[in-house]
């Protein structure tokens, strides 16, 4: 029997065959087209070759972890929806699922009707993207930014970015000197605007800001109720 090609196809990678399997069936029984694996290397085989919609890893597997596999994953697709699973819950973890461009974190023990939401609102994420553009290299200041590379480089120095620092930056440079539309950029890069994207963007703000610093004309300012305005005093 041959698939609906209609269907939503879904990578699954979670290394508890217990949980891939109730998973894998119940995402099924609602018409997902689901592709199951049990560690990172095979994961990323599967998205060459499956080119899902939508992603669902497990953050601690077997060969090569969900923080890994999704950083990786981005260097090829800037843009399937990634949903971590964890049985952590950390600060630190949910940031760091973010810098590697992750766009949502769910907790286990979950219940598969809140997986099925949350996966939902990603699919159904506003498609537009009048911001982003194929540029790849820009001069912020005495900073050289290349965003394919993610590096931001100055004084022989060169910071390796995120994902999600790569991306956010790079909107900020294509709107320089101008208001970028905080919903905007919460709806482009985490796909959905919430209190906790948006809290989850002010921290990469602050790092943005602290990778900059050492150009005084340079400044990441905060138009409150709004967005934010990338602000550099020399043209390029």
């Amino acid at each position: 029997m041959t698939k609906d090609v209609g269907k939503l196809k879904v990578l699954l990678a979670e290394d508890e065959p217990f949980l891939g399997k109730i998973v894998k069936e119940s995402l099924e029984s609602r018409d997902f087209d689901v592709i199951w694996v049990q560690d990172g290397l095979k994961a990323y085989s599967a998205f060459r070759t499956f080119d899902p919609a939508i992603c669902v890893f497990d953050v601690m597997m077997p060969a090569k972890d969900g923080f890994t596999l999704t950083e990786e994953i981005r260097k090829i697709n800037e843009h399937v929806p990634i949903i971590f699973l964890t049985a952590k819950s950390l600060t630190e973890d949910v940031v760091k699922g973010f810098e590697m461009g992750g766009n949502d974190y769910l907790k286990k023990p979950f219940s598969m009707e809140e997986l099925i939401v949350r996966m939902k609102a990603l699919l159904n994420r506003p498609v537009k993207q009048p911001q982003y553009t194929t540029r790849e290299q820009f001069a912020i200041g005495s900073y050289m930014f290349n965003s394919t590379l993610q590096e931001l480089a100055a004084d022989g120095e060169v910071v390796k970015l995120s994902f999600r620092e790569s991306a956010l930056l790079k909107m900020l440079m294509e709107n320089k000197n101008q208001v970028l539309d905080r919903k905007v950029a919460l709806d482009y890069l985490w796909g959905e605007d919430n209190f906790f994207n948006a809290r989850s963007m002010d921290v990469f703000i602050t790092k943005l800001r602290k990778y900059l610093k050492k150009d005084s004309n340079i400044e990441i300012v905060n138009i409150r109720g709004i967005g934010y305005k990338l602000m550099v005093n020399d043209d390029e």
